[in-house]
């Protein structure tokens, strides 16, 4: 997989969310799927509430949820690739613009040969904390070729 840095942002709070989920909207190709990657709590799930204008639902009830132009999916609980057949991803994704995938960039192979259609843009967006303050977090946008 080879990646290419686009944008990063330091210091980051939630507040921020809205702004830089609009801001990356503005910067991809669409279709697109985002992979959202970074430890348990940094704001993955957060950042995706932004994206969605605060829609999505917690992933303790389910693994993909769908909305007007998007899904997100929480690969968390997922504990092999194979679990991802039984999701019919390229249902959800048909027609759709925006694929927000927590905890799936160990899957990209996976994802990419047998669930996304083709035409779809792959991007990564990491996430780290800020050594400076435990409520603020770094970001890091990548676009990224899972054939490489």
């Amino acid at each position: 997989m080879l990646k290419s840095e686009k944008k990063s942002w330091k210091k980051v709070k939630i507040e921020d969310y809205d702004y830089i989920a609009n801001e990356i909207k503005d910067m991809v190709d669409m279709p697109v799927v985002i992979f959202l990657e970074g430890d348990l709590g940094a704001g993955k799930t957060t950042f995706s509430n932004s994206f969605t204008s605060n829609q999505t639902s917690s992933p303790t009830y389910s693994i993909v949820n769908e909305y007007d132009d998007m899904v997100h999916a929480d690969f968390y609980r997922l504990k092999t690739s194979e679990e991802l057949y039984d999701l019919e991803l390229s249902i959800y994704l048909d027609n759709k613009f925006y694929f927000l995938a927590e905890w799936g960039i160990q899957y990209i192979d996976e994802l990419h040969s047998s669930h996304i259609p083709d035409g779809f843009y792959y991007y990564l967006l990491e996430f780290s904390n800020s050594s400076a303050d435990s409520k603020q977090r770094n970001l890091k946008f990548y676009e990224i070729n899972p054939l490489i």
